[in-house]
This record gives C-alpha cells, sequence and structure tokens, in this order.
C-alpha cells in the first residue's frame, strides 16, 4: 500500500496543495513552524479521519475559511482508489471513489498509517485517557466494526448516567436493560482489546531485544473484567459486578464499573514504567510499540502500513535509529520530517524523494 498523490485544499496553512509521492521515501525539511508536521498530520487525517495532535477537527480549517478537504490516491494490490475527508463546521463527510459514505466507520481501516511523533511519550506518562484514546485508535485502524461497538457503547453509557443523575426511584427493569447492554458491549470491546495486546506482545519482545540487547518488556491490559471466558460466562459475571455496585452507583449518580476505565500498562523487567520509567526507557517502549504494530499489519493481516515519522531522528540515539532504518528499507512507504538532513542516514535520504518546505510552500528536491 502506498500513497500516490495528496490533495490539500483549505488545511492548516496550506491553501491548495498537490502533491505525488514516491512508493518508497519522503522526506520533507526545514525550519520549524513551516508546515512539514501539517502534511503528515493530512496524511494521518486521509487514514483515520481524525489528527493525531487535536481532538477539535475545525483547527484543521484554515484560517478564515469554511472548510477542509484531504484528498488521497492511494494504490494496493495494483488498484488505485481515491479517498476524500472534507470537514466543516458541519461535521465530517468521508467518500471512496467519489461516493459518500454514510457511516465514517465505514470509511476506517482501508488506509493503514502508524505514526511516530515526540508527543507519543504523553501514551506512558500522561493519563488512562491517553493510552484508552491511543488503544482505540491503533485499533480501529485495524477493525472498523469496534468503532461502531465503541460508539454504540458511549450511548448506552451516557443514558445510563443520565438515567442515575436525574431519577428520582430506579425503574429497575429499564435500569436492567441499559445494564445488559452495556455488558454486552464492554464484553466485545475488552475482547477486542485484549486482543489487540495479545498481539502487539507477541512481536515487542524479539523488537525490544534487537533495540537493547533485553527480552523483558511486556504490555498489560488493566481491565475490571479479571479474566477470559466464554462471552455467556463473562456476561453472569459481568452481571453479578454490576449487582454488586448497584447501590454505590445510585448514591453516586453514575456508572461506577466499564472498559471506559480501563487502562494499559508497560512493564519493564516487571517494572511498571508508566510513572516510574526514564524517559528513555518511556521512548524505546514506545519505539517498539509501534514497530510491533507494522509486524501486526504485516504478519496478522497481509498489510503494509504506510509510515509517518514526524522529527523523531533527532530524538534517537544511533542504535534506535539503525533498528528503525531496518523497517524503511523493509519495503514500506516512509515519510520523514526533520529540520535538518544531518539528522537522517545518508543511506536513507540517498533513495529519497526530497521536499523542502518554507512558510507553507513546497519545492521538491534538495
Amino acid at each position: 500500500m502506498f500513497l500516490k498523490k495528496l490533495t490539500l485544499k483549505k488545511f492548516r496553512n496550506y491553501d491548495d496543495l498537490e502533491l505525488n509521492f514516491d512508493k518508497n521515501i519522503n522526506i520533507f525539511i526545514g525550519n520549524n513552524a513551516q508546515g512539514k508536521t501539517n502534511i503528515l498530520e493530512s496524511i494521518y487525517v486521509l487514514a483515520l479521519t481524525k489528527s493525531h495532535r487535536t481532538s477539535k477537527d475545525t483547527y484543521l480549517i484554515k484560517q478564515n475559511s469554511l472548510f477542509t478537504k484531504v484528498i488521497g490516491d492511494v494504490e494496493d494490490n495494483n488498484e488505485t482508489t481515491n479517498y476524500e475527508v472534507l470537514i466543516n463546521n458541519e461535521g465530517k463527510r468521508v467518500s471512496v471513489n467519489s461516493n459518500p459514505l454514510k457511516k465514517v466507520s465505514s470509511y476506517l481501516s482501508r488506509i493503514n498509517a502508524i505514526m511516530f511523533c515526540p508527543d507519543d511519550l504523553e501514551i506512558i506518562k500522561g493519563t488512562p485517557l491517553n493510552r484508552r484514546s491511543f488503544f482505540n485508535v491503533e485499533i480501529s485502524g485495524l477493525n472498523n466494526d469496534y468503532v461502531r461497538y465503541l460508539s454504540d457503547y458511549n450511548k448506552v453509557l451516557k443514558t445510563r448516567n443520565e438515567y442515575l443523575k436525574t431519577t428520582e426511584k430506579i425503574d429497575l427493569d429499564y435500569f436492567n436493560i441499559l445494564t445488559d447492554k452495556l455488558i454486552k458491549l464492554n464484553i466485545y470491546i475488552y475482547k477486542e482489546r485484549n486482543s489487540f495486546v495479545n498481539k502487539i506482545n507477541k512481536y515487542i519482545k524479539d523488537i525490544y531485544k534487537n533495540i537493547t540487547g533485553k527480552e523483558s518488556i511486556l504490555v498489560k491490559y488493566d481491565s475490571f473484567i479479571e479474566n477470559e471466558e466464554s462471552d455467556e460466562d463473562l456476561f453472569y459475571q459481568l452481571q453479578r459486578k454490576y449487582e454488586g455496585v448497584f447501590n454505590n452507583e445510585v448514591f453516586q449518580k453514575v456508572t461506577l464499573l466499564g472498559v471506559h476505565k480501563d487502562d494499559f500498562s508497560i512493564y519493564i523487567d516487571d517494572v511498571k514504567i508508566n510513572n516510574y520509567g526514564s524517559q528513555g526507557q518511556h521512548r524505546v517502549s514506545i519505539l517498539c510499540l509501534k514497530l510491533a504494530e507494522i509486524e501486526i499489519y504485516k504478519n496478522e493481516f497481509n498489510k503494509e502500513p504506510i509510515l509517518l515519522l514526524d522529527d523523531i531522528f533527532s530524538e534517537l540515539d544511533k542504535i534506535k535509529k539503525t533498528n528503525i532504518i531496518k523497517y524503511i528499507e523493509n519495503g514500506l512507504q516512509v515519510f520523514i520530517t526533520s529540520t535538518d538532513l544531518d539528522n537522517i542516514s545518508k543511506k536513507i535520504v540517498k533513495n529519497a524523494d526530497i521536499f523542502k518546505i518554507e512558510d507553507g510552500k513546497v519545492t521538491r528536491g534538495e
């Protein structure tokens, strides 16, 4: 899979931009605040319909404009498909080959992209919400049904919370219907998250060993659901859990259990590093996590994702750079931003298309 052509309309600092790309390595060079990251962000939006930098879609619209549009021609298995994401104040619309799709979830997982950026450290150092959001986005890139179930879960959760907050006397029959719906959605989301973490752990140890010479790294899914059973057994297990907190939920007027409170942890040498690891441990852990995702795409789904590397080479030592280069040389399409070509391996630069960016203007060539 590779992005052949990208067209931006009113996106960030770009008014009207059209670029054709090499199927392997593309490097964007320029000073800070010139628009390098905006291009990688637009590719991420094309793939996932949302930014990795902001939760407000309207922030992507160029100042004093009414809309933004990201269009891309993607080749996969010798077929070219045109994708389009349109964002305005009314919302978001997506199209494939000029055919509008009714649901954004139907669009997801068609373009596979993995982003590396300096802000990735917040996945580990930040709040459980940061980590849940990260895993939700990554799983959505592999399974667009997950988005629908997650949306349904949030709707039921909102209804249940509003009922707890506004009702003086609980109608148990109605409340149990809401709880049973929530339980079924809990089970689906839990199983998808657990499956994804198991896939990550299948590859991450070897990757970590290649980079550090050590083997002891583990991603753990911290859920209120304690073990894997059949759906029926899980359903009754969760029913008992919700029954156990019913009085507290009525008193506190909020849902106290659910996958909306789950978390993810990374362990190195059996020590949880979310809050106690060093900056170096955080960097290498995130690096390994993302590289494991590449292996999932390649080995589990027979797909090759597009890699987006936003100003990360200046943050890495020589050993880690060398290991990323191994993946770059493995036939993936890669987009790299940097302030200086000296931060990037000469071997990579030699085989890349170079784009210079200055004040939102892009020129090809060194």
